[in-house]
């Protein structure tokens, strides 16, 4: 009866050694990745600082195009030099999203089986390109338009001439806004996928994801008619590309499972 218990004991000490260093071993492959990421982060960062100050004409020529005297101010003493340099850690930001978006698969993928893997490489891809669509959309499409409205509507009397520090803060949170809204087909995919919902329950939500779609605009965007509709009609479309992207990996999903039977 002692050995018995004895055994019990020495088996449950073992497993919780295995539980203990498996967790372990998790923790540090888990600081390895975020280190892999900052460490990507900080190379193209300092890959392109030279190259700060072309780097800030690029990203403001869409406002230049339409200020008077193509010419912003600084109300900051630090401001010349502080803004491009924030600029250039958050273009580096983003160039390095595929490493990213990779560390955060290389780390969730041994838990997968194989037929997940096959799903989720194409995921991850699609993630990475639309990403980037969103931020074009931003730079080419929305830009123009919500500068351009602004200096339009703007008093006779009234000299536009913003500050570069919030200029930065404005373009910082129109392309992380519009770069996020557009992974809503992938949300809707791994959604379905989980099993939380289907792709019929989301066709009947399509009410509600419009609503949605431009009350998310709302807060995402500055308070005007057009940025916030130039976001949310976007987010819808995607959401109904996401209904299809999910109805094909229902269909997907189904075929081995029925093989399988």
């Amino acid at each position: 009866m002692t050995d018995e218990k004895e055994d019990v004991a020495g088996t449950d000490d073992s497993e919780e050694g295995l539980a203990e260093g498996t967790l372990i071993s998790h923790l540090v492959e888990l600081r390895g990745r975020l280190l892999k990421v900052a460490g990507s982060v900080v190379v193209v960062f300092i890959a392109l600082l030279p190259w700060s100050s072309e780097i800030f004409e690029l990203v403001a020529r869409p406002l230049l195009a339409v200020l008077p005297g193509a010419k912003m101010i600084a109300t900051q003493v630090a401001s010349p030099l502080l803004t491009p340099f924030k600029l250039t850690f958050y273009v580096a930001l983003f160039a390095a999203m595929p490493v990213v978006l990779y560390q955060i698969w290389a780390f969730v993928a041994p838990g997968l089986y194989r037929k997940e893997k096959h799903f989720a490489i194409p995921l991850l891809a699609s993630s990475i390109v639309l990403f980037y669509l969103g931020i074009a959309f931003a730079y080419f499409v929305v830009f123009p338009l919500i500068f351009g409205f602004f200096t339009a509507v703007a008093p006779a009397q009234v000299e536009v001439q913003p500050d570069i520090a919030q200029f930065l803060d404005f373009v910082t949170t129109i392309i992380f806004a519009f770069g996020l809204a557009f992974e809503v087909p992938i949300a809707t995919v791994l959604v379905v996928w989980t099993g939380l919902t289907t792709p019929k329950a989301l066709g009947k939500a399509r009410p509600y994801v419009f609503l949605g779609a431009f009350i998310l605009g709302m807060f995402l965007t500055p308070p005007d008619l057009i940025s916030q509709t130039l976001l949310a009609v976007p987010i819808y479309i995607l959401f109904e590309l996401g209904i299809l992207m999910s109805r094909f990996f229902v269909k997907r999903k189904e075929e081995p499972e029925e093989e399988q039977e």
